[in-house]
């Protein structure tokens, strides 16, 4: 398969399974996937994060958003920080690929990625 504008965004540990990078917003008004940040996919959840709440806030709005239960969602790394590693299991590689070109297509530019002028503007 080609390579895709998403695949910095995670790495693919056997046939069914994904680790996915991701930067967690804490203590926003509402749980939203908000498209890029760097080479993370950008989380904002309600929760505060204090006690894992906003950790596990985020575990289940990746569940909700790629079609997963909770189970098939663990934190692998970043516990205590905004970057995060999250490990997706028992799912389709490629059909998560479609899926997160969709929600990093459908979120805002990402503001660390440089500004490619518009070729129609003078």
């Amino acid at each position: 398969m080609a390579t895709s504008h998403v695949d910095d965004l995670f790495r693919t540990e056997g046939d069914d399974a994904v680790v996915l990078h991701v930067h967690i917003q804490p203590g926003s008004g509402r749980a939203a996937v908000v498209g890029r940040h760097g080479t993370a996919l950008k989380l904002r959840v309600a929760a505060p994060p204090e006690g894992g709440r906003a950790n596990t806030a985020s575990a289940d709005l990746l569940a909700e958003t790629f079609g997963l239960e909770p189970a098939q969602v663990e934190l692998v790394s970043g516990p205590s920080s905004r970057v995060k590693q999250f490990k997706l299991t028992e799912l389709d590689v490629d059909a998560f690929r479609v899926q997160l070109e969709r929600l990093v297509g459908a979120g805002r530019p990402d503001k660390n990625s440089p500004q490619k002028a518009d070729p129609l503007q003078p």
